[in-house]
């Protein structure tokens, strides 16, 4: 087992979830109880994560420094690399912040020692940092550097403690994994494929249910497509979906959800809601106000549902949801982690409800919820379908929701759709869609000079959602969009192409 100490950082799960593809357990424990968890499981070795704190600030979380004199190896990533250079010795200093790709080359040790096997002497790594280190602890020697960071893989070869400035545990780092192998394998592990008991999942779901009724919120995205299948799997016509139409998805949805359920021989019941969201989101700007109101929203509207399904209500006791663990680890996150932003389904539902919460894929990365779907058997289009938040459009306009910018980003998105599957390209990328931005700028049609709001295009590639990188999409299918947009969308001025990768950038804009 491996013990990972959670310093804050928004991939520590990333590292467990790795670890686990390598069919290896962890645990994560935060810093103040990491010499008691040390003790109690006795550890082959331990990583110490990222985190968004500086090692020289007074507050910043931290271990004792014995922890590096009991013989477990020891990986430290990030910040945990600065915190095991500190306490050892080393000099750390506010630095140029570093976010996003740098190329690590690999010393002349490559291939001399267990943490550089199977390394290639170059490869690209995932940067997110603002501090650096200046010199590091006697007794270590630098494995590998990059073009602006001296120390980016640095280690003790007779005490086992190492140490990346990059994250390993992130698919952009290309090596990342092999990294995290190697460590493995100095802890003498052994290593071994885990696959996700599908059985298992139904088997918790009717021991969490028994005999109760199930109302479940689906939107047609594979999330709460899977979550629900594997519920109908479980209960069958127990459970009883729900598709909220307020205005706010992407056209096709309603009929799309009806597909998936009629499988089970299910029917979804569909509640029309499009003026009275409008009307709650009336004024609104700020955009975690916007999925606290849809939060709040959905559950006062699966309340009454079970109210007026007067035959089943004294049964039903659980609302499912289609969460997985990136939604909970952006909107809870741990004691030191930043929060990014409420998840509609996790920060911004009411503390008051009556229903209890059914999360099957709770736990699950986006990935690994898709290869749940393909084990399920439900069809590609169903599994491989493009992601869309919760909240729907609210969240791609910046500012208020009116009916005018609804109706335009609605033209703009099918728009981005129609020319990526001209292009052939709609099942290559994660996502793709525009963005309201709020921000003007002058354009000229025909002779006339105006002010037009001006439309952001995001289109990106992922397969966990804790990182992403934008997609190269030809320049002349960019184009095609672009002109597209500013002729046939009433008053945009102009199409800017979001290339921000994830991190420093969320998904979203919002």
């Amino acid at each position: 087992m491996i013990l990972i100490i959670d310093f804050g950082s928004q991939t520590t799960h990333l590292i467990s979830r790795r670890l686990k593809d390598l069919g290896i357990k962890s645990e994560i424990v935060e810093p103040q109880s990491a010499k008691e968890r040390i003790s109690k499981n006795k550890p082959l070795g331990i990583i110490l994560s990222g985190g968004p704190s500086s090692v020289y600030k007074k507050d910043s979380p931290s271990v004792s420094r014995e922890l590096f004199k009991l013989g477990i190896p020891t990986l430290g990533i990030c910040y945990g690399m600065q915190l095991m250079s500190k306490l050892l010795g080393g000099k750390i200093v506010s630095g140029r912040k570093e976010y996003g790709p740098a190329i690590l080359k690999i010393s002349s040790r490559l291939g001399r020692d267990q943490i550089t096997n199977k390394l290639p002497k170059s490869s690209t790594v995932w940067m997110s940092h603002g501090d650096e280190i200046i010199s590091i602890p006697k007794g270590f020697e630098i494995i590998g550097s990059t073009e602006s960071v001296k120390y980016a893989f640095v280690g003790n070869f007779y005490t086992n403690n190492f140490g990346v400035q990059f994250h390993p545990e992130v698919e952009h780092t290309k090596n990342g994994t092999q990294i995290l192998r190697n460590f493995s394998r100095i802890c003498k592990i052994k290593l071994s494929s885990k696959k996700i008991d599908i059985d298992g999942l139904i088997d918790q779901i009717n021991k969490d249910v028994g005999e109760k009724y199930v109302i479940g919120a689906v939107s047609g995205g594979v999330d709460s497509t899977v979550a629900g299948t594997l519920v109908a799997k479980a209960i069958g016509k127990r459970f009883i979906p729900v598709y909220v139409e307020n205005g706010l998805m992407r056209a096709g949805t309603k009929k799309h959800v009806l597909r998936i359920f009629k499988r089970f021989g299910i029917k979804p019941t569909t509640v029309k809601c499009q003026e009275e969201t409008i009307k709650r989101l009336k004024g609104i700007t700020d955009p975690e106000e916007k999925r606290k109101i849809i939060g709040k929203s959905y559950i006062e509207i699966f309340e009454q549902q079970v109210k007026k399904l007067k035959k089943f209500n004294k049964h039903i006791k659980f609302l499912m949801q289609g969460t997985i663990y990136s939604d909970v680890i952006e909107s809870q996150g741990t004691k030191h982690a930043s929060k990014i932003k409420s998840h509609h389904n996790v920060g911004a539902l009411p503390k008051n409800m009556k229903l209890k919460l059914l999360e099957p894929v709770r736990f699950f990365y986006k990935d690994e919820v898709r290869a749940i779907g393909k084990d399920l058997g439900l069809p590609d289009g169903f599994v491989q379908k493009q992601v869309f938040p919760g909240p729907g459009y609210a969240v791609r306009i910046r500012g208020e929701v009116t009916p005018e910018r609804l109706s335009k980003i609605k033209i703009a998105d099918k728009i981005v759709l129609e020319e990526l599957e001209k292009a052939g390209l709609i099942d290559k990328v994660y996502m793709s869609f525009p963005i309201m931005t709020g921000a003007e700028s002058v354009a000229v049609k025909g002779d006339g000079r105006f002010f037009g709001e001006v439309i952001a295009l995001r289109i990106i590639e992922s397969n966990d959602v804790m990182t992403a990188a934008w997609s190269r999409i030809p320049y002349d299918i960019l184009q095609k969009i672009s002109s597209r947009i500013v002729n046939e969308v009433p008053n945009i001025s102009r199409v800017v192409y979001d290339i921000t990768t994830k991190p420093p950038a969320t998904m979203e804009w919002e």
